[in-house]
């Protein structure tokens, strides 16, 4: 493969990577047949009750903006794959995301912590109602395996281009500089030289 068929190849690849989340996004704006805005299929039967009783002495564990952000930790379970608060604030005809919100909003009251909420939401739905798996045992494979697999590709790309490298048409040597007593004239056509060159200045 010639350096110009592998760099068109590479072009052609990175203008897919680009324009495959493009379309996917515009597709994704478009409304779906139906009561939804969704594209999935929603189960408006989905949302579980996530209760705690109240601490004693509770006081609301959070500010509204960090109950917020800890709503975009949690997946809403209409079948959407949006965490609670996009979920709930973007596609009005969801039923799950504001019965989540109002567990979250509960529990928030209730004193909890960011981390007992998640707790309390993945003993009742399991490990699919966060938007990330924890980061323990098997999971960290997901999180590591886009690395390895971006260094094994840089990689493969190196030895690719080292190998494109080798097979290119050897460099001209650089002719080497001449002394005096390697020119074989006699000083009646040095002087000519001499003069021709003078003459071209």
């Amino acid at each position: 493969m010639h350096r110009r068929d592998f760099l068109a190849r590479t072009a052609l690849g990175g203008l897919g990577v680009l324009l495959v989340p493009a379309l996917y996004a515009q597709n994704a704006a478009q409304p779906a047949q139906g009561t939804t805005s969704n594209l999935f299929d929603m189960d408006q039967e989905a949302a579980k009750t996530v209760r705690r009783p109240p601490k004693q002495g509770a006081a609301p564990s959070m500010t509204p903006d960090d109950r917020d952000a800890l709503e975009h930790q949690l997946r809403c379970q209409c079948g959407c794959t949006l965490d609670v608060y996009t979920c709930r604030t973007t596609d009005f005809s969801c039923q799950v995301s504001p019965a989540m919100h109002r567990d979250v909003m509960t529990l928030v009251a209730g004193g909890y912590s960011a981390q007992e909420i998640l707790d309390a939401f993945v003993q009742t739905y399991g490990e699919r109602a966060l938007m990330a798996p924890k980061r323990e045992g098997f999971n960290w494979a997901g999180y590591l395996m886009p690395f390895a697999a971006l260094g094994a590709g840089a990689a493969a790309l190196v030895v690719v281009l080292r190998g494109m490298q080798g097979r290119g048409a050897p460099a001209s040597a650089a002719p080497a500089p001449t002394s005096p007593s390697d020119i074989h004239a006699t000083a009646e056509e040095l002087a000519r030289l001499d003069a021709a060159v003078r003459r071209d200045e």
